[in-house]
């Protein structure tokens, strides 16, 4: 894990801080109005969702803390399963302004070769100028490249491929291509999607995929089963803080200074891995002397009973006290 990864979210919001200086309010807005359609999943297309300069500066500013800390969250979660392990190169499909490749960064230590690949060239521009204002070799390093995300995509290969708030964009078959290209060129794979039902489907559907293709699931899922959750009635997600900027609020209104951005991830490798023995996946329901965690475990066969609730009371100690401290996402029971 990167000890310096409180570090490396303050230099990005610092980076990203003054990105709409001489951009004129109402195009920004109306920049970011288009971006979160295209975000929500609403617009599938062949074509670059950024366009131009402005496009880029808006999300850019707007996206790229959310997208950091829900790929983070996602990063997190696959080093735990995988301690001991860090990726010496990275490509990022897809990447843009290179959200994922800071959230990498901000995760493991060591030297790493990057590649950023994103079929529109502001982007790719931008996310250059970023990382060359940053503090790490890997992302003053990166390569950025200019590449057609959808069918005859080619990867290089990779210890580690991520796939973030792409799949969304992409046509069907797109979709398919790109998963199964990842998943050919990765040792470990992270794909993570808006947390919407929407977006859900999109990872269930790249999940199935992926273990098809003979990698094993990391994260969140504690097994490579079924997925036990009935469509149409719940959808699996997760919830990462984010500090809001100044066009947050522009855009949003409200005065809290935080956000919560929901997403939906998978983590699959070809590698040994140490699951979770079950997951948190719902915020947990603090009550009067006791804790209800809603949990996705070990399926023993039939994939509904992955799916419980556990209580967890006063009389379990130093369990009920964890429990307490439990956040939705994590691993259950803690470690030791």
């Amino acid at each position: 894990m990167n000890a310096s990864a409180p570090t490396t979210a303050e230099t990005l919001r610092s980076t990203l801080g003054g990105l709409l200086d001489g951009l004129p309010p109402k195009q920004a807005a109306a920049a970011v109005e288009r971006l979160i359609a295209s975000y929500r999943g609403q617009t599938p297309t062949d074509v670059p969702v950024l366009r131009d300069r402005s496009d880029v500066a808006a999300y850019a500013a707007y996206r790229m803390p959310a997208t950091f800390e829900a790929v983070r969250a996602a990063l997190d979660a696959l080093a735990e399963a995988a301690p001991g392990w860090a990726p010496g190169s990275h490509v990022d499909v897809g990447g843009g302004t290179g959200a994922a490749t800071w959230a990498v960064d901000a995760t493991w230590d060591g030297p790493r070769q990057t590649t950023v690949l994103d079929w529109a060239e502001p982007a790719l521009t931008l996310g250059r100028e970023l990382a060359a204002a940053s503090g790490s070799d890997a992302l003053r390093g990166a390569h950025w490249r200019r590449t057609v995300i959808g069918t005859g995509l080619a990867l290089p290969d990779a210890d580690l491929v991520t796939v973030s708030y792409v799949l969304g964009e992409l046509t069907a078959q797109a979709r398919t291509a790109v998963v199964a290209e990842a998943a050919r060129a990765g040792r470990a794979v992270v794909l993570i999607e808006p947390g919407t039902p929407e977006g859900y489907l999109r990872i269930r559907e790249a999940r199935d995929q992926l273990i098809a293709a003979g990698l094993r699931v990391a994260a969140p899922c504690p097994h490579d089963g079924t997925c036990p959750i009935e469509v149409g009635q719940d959808w699996c997600h997760f919830s990462a803080r984010v500090s809001r900027s100044s066009l947050h609020r522009q855009v949003k209104g409200g005065s809290l200074a935080y956000e919560d951005e929901k997403f939906s991830y998978v983590a699959a490798t070809r590698f040994p891995v140490e699951p979770a023995p079950s997951r948190i996946t719902r915020r947990p329901q603090i009550r009067k002397g006791l804790v209800l965690l809603d949990l996705c475990g070990p399926q023993g066969g039939d994939p509904s009973a992955g799916l419980t609730r556990a209580t967890v009371t006063k009389r379990h100690g130093d369990l009920y006290k964890a429990a307490r401290d439990a956040d939705w996402g994590q691993d259950w029971p803690p470690a030791g």
